[in-house]
């Protein structure tokens, strides 16, 4: 998923994001038939974030130059939508979106960059079925800015990307063949729960606890917060099966939280497997030590899954 991309020739993909705390840089290197090597990642502090000067010295530091560069888009700043496929030519398909979100959005339509993903549709259902595809729309005056400040701080942006589309980039490295994935992660914009099959995104759903609130010391109001995300999850996943019959959720992978816990709530509430996902088992993080602490990879979660881009497509 992109907001809009730039045609170059190089392999690697640095990411970054802002905090409201500072800025966390990331940037991965693929190889065949070995992990995703995290060649670098740091977080910067700075308040407000958005510096061009700090945008600068970040691209000399972890040589921008060298990568594609994205950004990441954080849960306020876009809308993401699921609408029925317009039966269009593909040419057409962003316009005939762009009518069908006109009222939907929180903001004049006209004000919208708007970006579209397919979801798959059952192989075995009659031909000419009606399906959904996901729209992605955020405000132009965003878009324009943080291009601007990247502009201003000399690093080329090759895509803007969606915390969605990040966490679905780690699910692809870790779902069973033939079976769904779950994928529940928690920053201080909320949870977010995916669900993927095959590498591609099917579900999404926001979910109102945030980090701060998970790791709440007062075990009165952790149990509300762990009662609230289970209800959600519950509903989710009844939901999705209900919608995907065609599709077999095998396990829900629990990203790095540090919520004591809430793995073990979670396991014992729900009807599938629970599972806490270790960033180890999806990155070589030899170049990157201080990524084996819980709270590290935490922070560079979603950055992370935005830097395993596999390429840049020009719109």
């Amino acid at each position: 998923m992109r907001f809009f991309s730039r045609e170059t020739k190089k392999q690697d993909w640095l990411t970054l994001s802002f905090h409201g705390d500072g800025v966390c840089a990331a940037s991965v290197q693929r190889s065949p038939n070995a992990k995703p090597k995290v060649l670098a990642a740091a977080f910067h502090p700075c308040q407000p974030s958005h510096s061009p000067e700090l945008l600068e010295k970040l691209g000399r530091e972890l040589r921008a130059a060298q990568h594609h560069c994205s950004t990441l888009l954080a849960g306020g700043e876009y809308q993401l939508l699921s609408v029925e496929a317009p039966n269009v030519a593909q040419n057409e398909l962003k316009t005939a979106v762009r009518w069908r979100l006109k009222d939907m959005l929180d903001f004049h339509i006209d004000d919208a960059t708007i970006d579209v993903l397919d979801i798959p549709v059952d192989k075995n259902a009659a031909a000419g079925r009606p399906h959904s595809m996901f729209a992605v729309a955020a405000r132009n005056s965003l878009i324009e800015s943080r291009q601007s400040l990247f502009d201003e701080g000399a690093i080329g942006l090759s895509a803007i990307d969606i915390p969605e589309m990040a966490q679905r980039n780690i699910a692809a490295l870790l779902e069973q063949e033939g079976r769904g994935l779950a994928v529940l992660s928690f920053d201080e914009d909320g949870g977010l729960l995916t669900i993927s099959a095959g590498g591609e995104l099917y579900l999404s759903r926001r979910i109102d606890v945030n980090l701060q609130q998970l790791l709440d010391p007062n075990p009165n109001s952790q149990h509300i917060y762990f009662d609230k995300i289970t209800l959600e999850l519950q509903r989710s996943l009844d939901h999705f099966d209900r919608q995907y019959h065609f599709v077999s959720v095998s396990r829900l992978l629990l990203a790095p939280t540090g919520a004591a816990g809430l793995h073990e709530f979670l396991a014992q509430n729900l009807y599938m497997p629970v599972e806490v996902l270790n960033l180890a088992d999806v990155f070589d993080l030899d170049a990157a030590p201080d990524l084996a602490t819980v709270e590290a990879q935490q922070r560079f979660f979603l950055t992370l899954g935005a830097a395993l881009r596999v390429e840049a497509v020009v719109l």
